[in-house]
């Protein structure tokens, strides 16, 4: 099995601009991606991990663990992901699972839960109607369709494909970091590099009123 995920360093994560500096922002990215990768890497199901990135000079720029690829790609999201699924079909036979890098609370448990599942697709949905993560067992006839509510999009894609699909219903996974306010289940919930690196900064969670402090913010 191998898994993909689609990074972007550079001004990442803009909605997150007005809690986060320009430089915050990128550095938060690189520890949510951090903490994804540990969670495949300890699920011990793949044989290899792909971080695929439209910049070159991110990837240079950037210290990633040792047990990843790194593979540049400047198309789209959709002509990207598409051409890697036409690839890896064309090459070996296996299972590809695509997973988003911001959300830093997937672990080895949910990793585990949705590869256990048998459906050819396994699609996880995220927030607003999208695709947080997504397992394709025939990357051969099927394709992606990011953006919008893709997660309408990739059932329909794998009904017209003739496949089988299984939903996988995780708060864990369907929770990434867009809006200010998504940080606040990362405090609560949170266990890896990444809300160590809001804590880092003096970002606190108040208890009593659900809200973040950033009284104390660096």
């Amino acid at each position: 099995m191998r898994a993909v995920i689609p990074f972007k360093k550079d001004n990442a994560k803009s909605r997150l601009s007005e809690v986060l500096s320009k430089k915050q922002r990128e550095e938060f990215a690189l520890t949510m991606l951090y903490d994804i990768i540990n969670a495949l890497i300890e699920s011990d199901k793949f044989t290899e991990i792909d971080i695929l990135n439209s910049s070159v000079s991110s990837i240079i720029n950037s210290d990633y663990p040792a047990d990843v690829n790194l593979l540049v790609s400047e198309k789209n999201l959709n002509d990207a992901l598409n051409e890697y699924l036409y690839k890896a079909s064309t090459h070996t036979n296996d299972d590809i699972l695509i997973i988003m890098a911001d959300m830093p609370l997937v672990t080895k448990k949910q990793i585990l839960q949705m590869t256990g599942l048998k459906g050819d697709v396994v699609i996880t949905p995220g927030s607003r109607g999208g695709t947080n993560a997504l397992l394709i067992r025939r990357p051969d006839v099927f394709h992606v369709d990011y953006y919008g509510t893709s997660f309408l999009d990739h059932l329909r894609i794998s009904k017209e494909a003739g496949l089988e699909v299984d939903i996988f219903d995780s708060f864990m996974v369907s929770t990434d970091m867009d809006e200010p306010g998504d940080l606040i289940e990362l405090m609560i919930h949170g266990r890896g590099s990444a809300v160590e690196y809001l804590k880092n900064l003096g970002i606190s969670l108040d208890i009593s009123t659900g809200l973040l402090d950033f009284s104390n913010k660096k």
